[in-house]
């Protein structure tokens, strides 16, 4: 059990000499920004070259890229939606998970969310940092996001035909595929069914083409906002090998109402979590994905990253040594 460092674009030297200094080993690029501020792509697909790059850029700092995080949505939103380029998007999706196993990077993170996050207004916590927070009766008010209501089971058909077609090729590939909660993780948001959102979904995933290579980008912090026990979350599908990383944040509580919180002030006992990934034999890197906004602390959050990560490396020690 290792900690990482993720929830930025480019390998720049602010970032990871940062995350050296803080203790990470492992980094996670996240390429969900649409506004140009990720990997060049041509014709939504990313070359190998440019994948290589990356990995050495973070090797000469010492750490290892261990994951990258999303593509951009318009890389595959089709797909997701089985909209009239699904089929266009899936060669190129299988182009560019081909190059990331190529180029030396082990884990592709991604999401099945066409409308990303979502979060209502931000509240304050301890000492009047700025959160953000999630209220499901101000979000339902919100208009369609894509034009009309999709169902449940179209989405379900649209990932299940996708996880039969990238799981095999993951295989031969040698690298493995993970997908993150619906954040939040309520039955449905702008007329698109958040798929993600509890246990048993995660149970069918894993079953549509059971393999290593299909498994999970565990956001405890999203995880933890399901209507679930976070624990035997945690517990089954760690003792399952399907846990890729894990996104170590706290929040506030479940759905349909919460806001996040430092890693120390939500509702789950985080030494009880790390006990667990420990028990179950983790043996991969834990970011803190989210922190809230401090006194004088950068966009990117550094103070709020420097202590998240410190107590990151403290629980593992504390369970490890226990």
């Amino acid at each position: 059990m290792r900690c990482g460092l993720g929830q930025f674009h480019q390998p720049l030297p602010e970032f990871l000499k940062f995350a050296q200094q803080f203790g990470a080993t492992d980094i996670l690029l996240n390429q969900n920004n649409d506004s140009g501020n990720h990997l060049p792509d041509s014709n939504n697909r990313w070359e190998l070259k440019d994948l290589v790059n990356l990995r050495r850029t973070v090797e000469n700092y010492g750490m290892k890229l261990s994951a990258l995080e999303n593509v951009p949505t318009r890389f595959y939103q089709d797909v997701m939606l089985n909209g009239p380029k699904r089929d266009e998007q899936i060669e190129n999706m299988i182009y560019t998970i081909k190059n990331i196993a190529r180029a030396g990077i082990p884990i592709f993170g991604y999401n099945w969310m066409p409308s990303q996050v979502w979060r209502t207004e931000p509240e304050y916590i301890r000492g009047g940092a700025e959160a953000t927070a999630f209220d499901n009766k101000v979000a339902q008010k919100l208009p369609l996001t894509h034009g009309r209501e999709y169902t449940e089971q179209e989405m379900w058909d649209n990932l299940e035909y996708w996880i039969k077609i990238i799981t095999p090729i993951a295989e031969e590939e040698g690298i493995k595929l993970g997908i993150h909660p619906c954040d939040p993780p309520v039955e449905k948001l702008g007329g698109i069914p958040m798929l993600f959102r509890s246990f048993e979904s995660y149970k069918r995933l894993i079953e549509i083409y059971p393999s290593g290579s299909n498994a999970i980008e565990f956001c405890q912090g999203t995880f933890s906002e399901m209507n679930e026990d976070i624990y035997e979350m945690i517990r089954y599908f760690g003792e399952r090998k399907k846990i890729l990383y894990v996104h170590f944040r706290n929040v506030s509580g479940q759905v349909p109402k919460f806001k996040e919180e430092f890693i120390n002030t939500g509702y789950v006992d985080m030494h009880k979590a790390m006990k667990i990934y420990n028990e179950v034999n983790y043996d991969s890197f834990f970011i803190d994905d989210h922190v809230p906004g401090t006194f004088q602390d950068t966009s990117f959050g550094h103070r709020g990253r420097a202590f998240a990560m410190g107590y990151i490396q403290a629980m593992i020690e504390s369970v490890k040594n226990s």
